[in-house]
């Protein structure tokens, strides 16, 4: 493993649609689903070195739905794991809602290049 690896260079970052305003369990529950879909979708020596660095896992926030069907597009366009989730619609939001979107696990620099700009979810 490399020293980059080894001093936890490798995060996944799950960036929630803000204009939702959704309720904290469902909230949590929408970004446990953006951190397994990107989880399985990343490489496995990506996945073994993430488990191995601490599971660095940050959550932003953008604006809306469209900032973040581009910030997918951007993702998944810069070769990263990339997880859209859309809500089933049984409760809190319409079937199909985009609710947030796991991004990695990948090296830090990669993924920041995406989402460096975003706020953290307070």
């Amino acid at each position: 493993m490399s020293e980059d690896r080894a001093a936890g260079g490798f995060k996944q970052v799950i960036v929630v649609n803000a204009a939702l305003g959704l309720p904290p369990g469902k909230l949590a529950a929408q970004v446990a689903h953006a951190a397994v879909i990107g989880f399985l979708r990343a490489p496995a020596q990506a996945q073994r070195d993430w488990l191995q660095s601490g599971m660095a896992k940050i959550v932003l926030t953008c604006p809306s739905e469209e900032a973040l069907a581009e910030l997918a597009a951007q993702a998944d366009s810069a070769g990263l794991p990339t997880g859209l989730v859309r809500d089933a619609g049984r409760t809190v939001v319409s079937a199909g809602t985009p609710t947030c979107v796991g991004i990695g696990p990948a090296e830090a620099a990669r993924i920041d290049a995406v989402t460096g700009e975003l706020k953290l979810l307070r």
